[in-house]
């Protein structure tokens, strides 16, 4: 991470006064006032995790500011996460979630604009926010649009749209991840079609770029869920799988079919696959089970799930990992595209617009790896080290 700054501009903890659940928050930056960045639930979240990630998100931020893009709407904002220590499943979890929020509502009204992540549907999370008495989990950057009713009434039919029984919500991080990977591969010369997928988690960002990429003709051939492991080195049936996970992106497995494998749950890291992409959870690949992998890439679709020693490692099997901070980006710039009116509520437009920028972006990223020897995380980070200093001068540090 650039050192931008010798610490985060807030970075708090907060204790459940019933269940004892510890939450944190943290802004690293703030752009005209305003941060941006989920909130994610999880058992063993802690404030590290939820400090690099608030990092992570000054990055993607930095990394779609475009400083000779007159005509875009959407300014990136700066970087922030929130974290809650709890089983999203367990029985209290909702109610920690709703006095979570309303403790930090000050936060979310003025500096803090945030939505799902890890463990958290939007769904929940609007629920919880009206009753912890939020207009919005957005409503931070109402003061930076022009129409603001138009924008909300924009950005609330975009919500709306389903394609495929899956709503374009949750399809657009995946749109990101599919064409991130897909320019890696058309930069290396491989055909998509025969080229073969596995999967770490088939939720909202898994099951999405799952799609994707079975529609651009990529074979998936494994996915792992909470249960374990589904394989089928012929290809999985992406479509019936995702019409039978349940909310936390579990596979019904009676839907699988007799050709269809179970398998442990750590089976993906070591599937015969040329993409890798472990889109659940974060530090899922470490020093010692990246030897499983015999994927050309790994495509982080999740937030920092390969550690620094497994990425040095991979490395030094000529494996190239795609950095979180590029191409899981999308689902956090389509809110802004479309709140701000750089696109409308419409799936196709939607799409349109995330693969022109992602390519464009790991195009860029790619060739700043090459040029300057380095992965594409370190490509990354000195785009963003670039741009943050614009970004400073033109709206200043701290808003």
């Amino acid at each position: 991470m650039p050192s931008h700054s010798p610490a985060p501009l807030i970075s708090l903890t907060w204790t459940d006064h019933v269940t004892g659940t510890k939450g944190y928050l943290v802004v690293d930056r703030l752009v005209r006032g305003v941060s941006s960045g989920g909130l994610r639930m999880r058992k063993g979240c802690t404030l590290a995790e939820v400090t690099g990630l608030a990092q992570g998100m000054t990055m993607k931020e930095a990394l779609h500011f475009d400083a000779d893009d007159t005509l875009a709407r959407y300014v990136p904002l700066g970087g922030a996460k929130g974290g809650i220590d709890c089983d999203p499943r367990d029985p209290a979890a909702y109610g920690v979630l709703v006095r979570f929020l309303r403790a930090l509502r000050p936060y979310v009204e003025n500096v803090w604009t945030t939505g799902e992540d890890l463990g958290l549907g939007q769904d929940l999370v609007d629920r919880a926010a009206e009753e912890a008495g939020l207009v919005s989990t957005v409503q931070a950057v109402y003061p930076l649009l022009e129409d603001e009713r138009e924008a909300r009434r924009r950005l609330s039919d975009a919500f709306a749209v389903t394609v495929g029984g899956i709503g374009l919500d949750e399809l657009a991080g995946g749109c990101g991840v599919a064409e991130s990977t897909l320019a890696a591969l058309d930069r290396a010369g491989v055909a998509h079609s025969g080229t073969r997928v596995s999967l770490q988690g088939l939720g909202t960002m898994g099951g999405a770029t799952a799609r994707f990429l079975s529609e651009a003709g990529l074979t998936v051939v494994a996915v792992a869920d909470v249960k374990g492991t589904i394989a089928n080195p012929a290809g999985l049936d992406v479509e019936a799988l995702l019409a039978a996970r349940d909310a936390h992106g579990a596979v019904e497995r009676g839907a699988l079919r007799a050709e269809d494998q179970e398998l442990p749950g750590d089976a993906w890291l070591g599937a015969d696959a040329e993409i890798l992409v472990p889109a659940a959870v974060s530090y899922a690949v470490d020093a010692v089970n990246q030897a499983s992998i015999r994927a050309r890439w790994v495509v982080e679709a999740a937030n920092m799930p390969v550690l620094p020693e497994a990425e040095a490692l991979l490395v030094e099997r000529g494996i190239t990992v795609l950095p979180d901070v590029v191409v899981n980006s999308a689902t956090n710039a389509w809110w802004w595209w479309t709140l701000f009116g750089d696109v409308g509520p419409d799936a196709e437009e939607a799409f349109r617009h995330i693969r022109r920028s992602m390519r464009i972006l790991v195009d860029r990223v790619l060739e700043r790896a090459a040029a300057d020897g380095c992965t594409p995380r370190a490509a990354a980070h000195a785009l963003a080290t670039d741009r943050l200093p614009v970004m400073a001068d033109r709206f200043g540090w701290y808003g």
